[in-house]
């Protein structure tokens, strides 16, 4: 059926308002933001790394808000509720319908105004009612210009994510065995839970880096003392002389554990870490994040042998 010269310039209208006004894709990439977020209550923090939050959110609605993909990652409608970023294979506009690439028969093109000669696509336009497959609004084939996107944003998003984990924390006290009272003893930690750590998220022309460093590790004693270090300590080794204090984190019982619980001090260690991240244009830092180990050990008192 051939339509009215009337009805197509009316058609070429309302396709140019539909893309001039309403429409800006949510998987474009051409803006990114990044950023983190830390578990502060756990014993072993996590960090969340996120990169890239393709597009950009544009007017639509009658009542003209924002829609499309947000600064967080999700997709909304112009009031601002949150959309699945992809439905029935189309990706979510700024208006809240869903668009997906329509394969039209030369006729159909030539009804709706020709090909443009811009760089863009054809989508088939769906605005979904309350009851989920009813459309409601104008729909059907559009032309979208600019390049169409080929993944959409929540994928990306997803696909960004990395986790950054402090390690778990593991206590050397040496020498090994139990300790006396009055020797020195050396506080170390193992190599693993004092190590610089990073991960990256990272979408098309966004990178976000997170970098976790420890910086004091705080010990208490089991008896009630403290002691800070501003390092992981240094491990004993065989052949060094049992009276030699460490030389850069140790400490000296007084007392023996006989009269604690189960005969043992419980001794433990926060580590405090800065995490620091970087990328997308931004910086920022995650303060008061921290882990902690336990080890029991006993403390004798030294006993003289006397032979005959």
């Amino acid at each position: 059926m051939q339509l009215g010269h009337r009805t197509h310039l009316l058609l070429a209208l309302l396709v140019g308002l539909l893309v001039a006004g309403t429409l800006a894709p949510a998987a474009r990439a051409d803006d990114g933001t990044g950023g983190m977020q830390c578990s502060k209550q756990d014993p072993r923090p996590a960090c969340d790394i996120h990169a890239g939050t393709p597009g950009r959110p544009g007017k639509g609605g009658s009542e003209g808000g924002s829609g499309g993909q947000g600064g967080d990652g999700k997709c909304r409608d112009p009031q601002g509720k949150e959309i699945p970023c992809q439905r029935d294979g189309g990706w979510a506009g700024t208006d809240g319908c869903y668009y997906k690439p329509a394969d039209l028969s030369p006729t159909m093109i030539e009804n709706l105004g020709g090909q443009p000669s811009e760089e863009g696509g054809w989508y088939q336009k769906v605005c979904y009612g309350p009851d989920g497959p009813a459309t409601t609004g104008f729909g059907g084939p559009v032309w979208i210009p600019g390049a169409p996107p080929a993944v959409s944003p929540e994928i990306l998003a997803r696909q960004a994510r990395a986790k950054l984990r402090l390690p778990e924390v593991t206590i050397w006290m040496n020498p090994p065995g139990d300790q006396l009272v009055n020797l020195p003893v050396w506080l170390a930690l193992d190599k693993a839970s004092w190590k610089t750590q990073s991960a990256t998220a990272s979408v098309p022309g966004v990178s976000v880096t997170a970098t976790a460093r420890p910086v004091t590790a705080a010990w208490s004693m089991g008896e009630g003392s403290t002691r800070a270090c501003d390092g992981p300590g240094t491990a004993w080794k065989p052949g060094t002389d049992p009276k030699a204090a460490s030389p850069d984190c140790g400490y000296v019982y007084r007392r023996s554990s006989a009269g604690a619980a189960g005969g043992a001090y419980t001794v433990s260690v926060t580590v405090t870490w800065e995490v620091t991240w970087a990328g997308a244009g931004q910086t920022g830092t995650v303060p008061g994040l921290s882990t902690t180990g336990h080890v029991q050990t006993r403390v004798q008192e030294s006993q003289a042998v006397i032979s005959r």
